[in-house]
């Protein structure tokens, strides 16, 4: 079975106005993503931002739930957040995954918009499921990843279709989705 990581990526990202931009780091999206990880057992989520004070950002709120009070009240916050992992690129965090395996991951994006043939959620569990090797999933902040990550991935998962077409879910809400969607139990 494949092992699905996932990537938060605040940079290249784009902004409202279509300018690949950085964008900030927010505490709920970090709990809510670590949360969501320990849930679908993703080994590990990478907080992607080249920001130095960003980055820093990231590590006092981890540390105070890995290693402040936090943890101590709330010990099952401090294992999901002990999955996040800040690097400054979506690169750094390819490398860190072939340290890890030994092989590049198959690179996966995610966007709200159709991107061509997208990649049925069914049949990347299907991949998921069959292959020995490790997925990283990578979600956009912002108005959404910029153009350049899509030409480094191997596939674009389809869009999570609402019911009405309006289509702009938080990323903590739409990353939960897909882990249900890829890592789920059947129904």
């Amino acid at each position: 079975m494949g092992r699905l990581y996932l990537a938060l990526a605040h940079y290249p990202v784009l902004n409202r106005v279509g300018e690949t931009i950085a964008s900030a780091i927010t505490n709920l999206d970090l709990h809510d993503l670590a949360r969501s990880c320990c849930t679908f057992g993703v080994p590990a989520c990478y907080i992607v931002t080249p920001l130095k004070d960003q980055q820093g950002l990231a590590g006092r709120l981890t540390k105070h739930w890995i290693e402040g009070v936090g943890g101590e009240i709330l010990p099952e916050r401090r294992e999901a957040l002990k999955l996040l992992q800040v690097v400054e690129s979506i690169p750094a965090a390819i490398e860190d995954l072939v340290r890890r395996d030994g092989k590049l991951p198959v690179l996966w994006a995610t966007s709200a918009k159709t991107k061509g043939n997208g990649l049925a959620h069914a049949r990347a569990r299907q991949l998921l499921e069959n292959e020995d090797r490790s997925f990283l999933l990578i979600l956009g902040t912002g108005w959404g990843l910029a153009p350049e990550v899509f030409d480094i991935v191997d596939a674009v998962l389809e869009p999570i279709a609402g019911a009405n077409g309006y289509n702009h879910l938080p990323v903590r809400s739409a990353a939960s989705i897909l882990m249900d969607r890829l890592l789920g139990r059947p129904n």
